[in-house]
């Protein structure tokens, strides 16, 4: 950052030099078509500057990053994995997507001596997403942290007295003995029947109460009590007979929070069991940094964008509760890549707020990789990071360059991902394009949360569509 040209950066940008560096002057098109990026914005700040504008604040909450500075369980350093770890996380996750994806449904059984033995390979989804947000639960209520997952149905939180075990969590842990709305469902009830397709395991029983087991693809899980209880989402919105896992034996990667909010399309999801007042309706908007917040929005009443663009929900095989949607083609710098539609078509692709990195068909991939790296020709490049291939390192800019990447949805739907969405940085000498490819072109493709920042996301899941609007949050 020494060079003095740093502070001309834009004006040398505009006369066709990058720091310093002489380059082929830009055209217009390259401009109208290339994002300029601040190096030193690459990295979260340790401050947090929330910034979400929830368009009606009375069915929102707000959303953080679990181990940004906004979340109140950052302050619990030790937990926080390195950029490595996350992406080694993800890949579980994503190989647990494609696991859960091939198999029947209601192949293994809860057995609630010993939780662990649940087999990995057939649990739900891994690691559990990195956006929180506190609900309140019980009466009195008691606010809980909870990761929010549109891949998962089954809504859980730690309770007392943690039977067999409890992992830390910042809230105190839930104790259903001091709610009076709080009730065990009974192992006859159709509810507790209704746990095998939202968690991939049959229910156990213990003295006549149903048992719920969810374990997620690495290793982490949660068994105990299938409940209801009264939940407050918002202080307008309460929901009495909420179903919903009072956890005894918990163990795993939530990052302190207290548990997970299903957000999935199950009949057992949030979205399901408030459709009554919601319409199975919700929206969020993912912020750009660690060091910002968002939004989750439930209802018509959330508020959406104006210029939300909708495009059709689809159904993925054997994976009724994932939101699926279509990719007809991406650009990349005001150019579409030459890939053919039914690329998309044959593996299907669906949207997933605790993906972190969006997972395309090797040969899409290979072929956005590739116009990206003939854009960036004038940075020099970096060891790859994990599952990320194309890495570069900008220590010695203060500002660069990117070309502007695009996705297109069935509809002729458009939608650009901010610039944010298109880098992962680990350090200012090691940032990355944000994009991996599945080992195979017939495995589901994922867009994942980093490619989501800033966007409101809309679900309609009455109407059987999916929205986006740009800008929704900062």
């Amino acid at each position: 950052m020494g060079d003095p040209s740093c502070l001309y950066s834009h004006t040398l940008h505009r006369q066709g030099y990058v720091l310093g560096r002489r380059e082929a002057p830009a055209d217009s098109h390259q401009l109208q078509h290339s994002h300029t990026v601040h190096v030193s914005s690459l990295l979260p700040s340790s401050v947090c500057s929330p910034s979400a504008k929830a368009l009606d604040k009375k069915s929102s909450l707000q959303v953080v990053h679990k181990h940004g500075p906004c979340s109140q369980l950052h302050q619990d350093k030790a937990n926080i994995p390195t950029h490595a770890e996350v992406l080694l996380q993800d890949e579980a996750r994503v190989k647990s997507i494609h696991s859960r994806l091939g198999r029947k449904p209601g192949s293994s059984d809860v057995d609630e001596t010993d939780a662990a033995q649940l087999p990995a390979k057939d649990g739900s989804v891994v690691g559990s997403g990195n956006y929180i947000v506190t609900v309140g639960l019980g009466t009195p209520k008691k606010g809980l942290s909870l990761v929010f997952d549109t891949g998962s149905d089954i809504t859980w939180t730690q309770c007392q007295p943690c039977a067999k075990s409890c992992y830390k969590q910042r809230d105190p842990i839930f104790a259903p003995s001091q709610s009076s709305t709080y009730s065990n469902i009974s192992c006859t009830s159709t509810a507790c029947s209704s746990l095998t397709s939202a968690t991939g395991n049959s229910p156990g029983c213990a003295s006549s109460a149903c048992v719920y087991g969810i374990q997620y693809g690495d290793s982490s899980f949660s068994v105990g009590f299938f409940a209801k209880e009264k939940l407050t989402l918002t202080p307008t919105d309460e929901f009495d007979n909420f179903l919903f896992g009072c956890g005894q034996n918990n163990q795993g990667l939530f990052g302190g929070s207290a548990g997970l909010l299903g957000l999935g399309r199950d009949q057992l999801s949030l979205p399901s069991q408030t459709a009554s007042k919601y319409k199975k309706f919700f929206s969020y908007c993912l912020p750009s940094s660690a060091s910002s917040d968002g939004f989750l929005a439930f209802g018509y009443g959330g508020g959406v964008s104006k210029s939300v663009k909708f495009t059709t929900l689809s159904t993925v095989s054997q994976g009724e509760s994932f939101y699926g949607i279509d990719i007809t083609g991406i650009s990349v710098g005001g150019q579409k890549l030459s890939i053919s539609a039914s690329l998309f078509t044959t593996a299907g692709t669906i949207i997933d707020s605790g993906t972190v990195i969006t997972r395309l068909p090797p040969t899409a991939y290979a072929a956005l990789r590739s116009s990206f790296r003939q854009k960036m020709t004038q940075y020099p490049r970096a060891q790859a990071l994990a599952i990320l291939d194309t890495c570069y390192d900008f220590s010695k800019y203060s500002s660069v360059s990117i070309p502007k990447i695009s996705f297109f949805f069935s509809g002729g739907v458009e939608v650009p991902i901010d610039a944010k969405g298109i880098l992962y940085a680990n350090s200012i000498s090691q940032v990355c394009l944000a994009f991996a490819g599945n080992s195979d072109d017939t495995d589901i493709g994922i867009v994942g949360n980093t490619q989501q920042k800033t966007l409101q996301v809309v679900y309609d899941g009455a109407g059987g569509r999916i929205g986006f609007a740009t800008g929704a949050c900062s």
